[in-house]
């Protein structure tokens, strides 16, 4: 078993480390459901970034289970999926009735079609190595996606010229989970790991290369924000998406506040992003800003 042979010493420990850092990046959101428990509402909060982390958990799981040499990417992916599912199970607890319609939609989408049609087609088309490799493509294809997301938050430090919506942590918690995830997979020569984690530590190097460019500017104008009590509030959408199971997630939340009685704005606002690994020690949804797109 490579993850976990003792001839490969060096691979068991950035597995091992890569384990623990995510672990801490699953548990990131904790601050969150504690808000949602105390005040008995989702106060807007979507569950698309939970579906979806469960989603690639499972997808990793199968690839592990279909290797039978990556016991790491099957310990930290399955406390991923029981972490993942405790948060949607709270979330269905006080979401509003149509949120709930919406989450078990997806849920039936995603994590039963998706991952149905996934696991009934590598099965019935290929068999030994080629499901391998037909699956681990898969996994690479839905990483690489996920690894897209960081696009939209340096468009956003560029065109506010603040870092205050990409921490200095979360930059580096991003590059060095990439890191240890692409040396584990390059150590067990498994390119289907260590591949997606070359574009997340690209990624990473350009964020904290932005945050050190922009950290002593002075910051465009903010929009102005609605403070009355009376405002009605739209949906903030959290998304929150673990690239490659055990690597990274990232959380994307939007909120536009709308005054009651007067037609919609012209623009919306918000947008503020935080993830990964000590995203095990940053929770995105505090992070949340706000900001004019044209």
């Amino acid at each position: 078993m490579g993850g976990l042979s003792l001839q490969h010493p060096w691979a068991f420990a950035f597995g091992l480390l890569g384990n623990v850092i995510s672990f801490m990046t699953y548990l990131a959101p904790l601050p969150t459901f504690y808000r949602i428990y105390r005040s008995k509402s989702t106060q807007g909060f979507q569950s698309v970034p939970y579906v979806v982390a469960l989603f690639s958990a499972m997808l990793w799981i199968y690839y592990a289970l279909l290797k039978s040499d990556e016991c790491l990417l099957i310990t930290i992916n399955s406390a991923g999926c029981v972490i993942e599912t405790i948060y949607i199970i709270i979330y269905l607890t006080y979401a509003p009735k149509q949120a709930k319609l919406f989450t078990a939609k997806i849920l039936l989408l995603l994590n039963v079609g998706v991952f149905g049609l996934i696991l009934l087609l590598t099965l019935l088309l290929s068999e030994g190595e080629k499901r391998v490799v037909m699956l681990g493509w898969v996994c690479v294809g839905f990483s690489v996606s996920v690894f897209i997301a960081p696009l939209s938050v340096i468009r956003l430090v560029v065109r506010t010229r603040s870092v205050e919506f990409m921490p200095f942590s979360l930059s580096l918690s991003l590059t060095v989970s990439a890191v240890v995830w692409f040396l584990y997979g390059l150590l067990i020569k498994d390119k289907y790991v260590a591949l997606p984690n070359i574009l997340g530590f690209a990624f990473g190097v350009i964020q904290m290369g932005l945050y050190a460019l922009y950290r002593n500017a002075m910051p465009s104008p903010a929009p102005k924000q609605v403070d009355d009590a009376d405002a009605i509030k739209v949906p903030e959408h959290v998304i929150h998406i673990a690239k490659l199971g055990p690597a990274a997630a990232i959380e994307l939340n939007t909120h536009n506040p709308m005054e009651r009685g007067m037609p919609p704005p012209m623009e919306d606002n918000g947008l503020a992003c935080a993830s990964d690994m000590t995203k095990g020690g940053i929770d995105m949804v505090e992070k949340a800003t706000r900001v004019e797109q044209v």
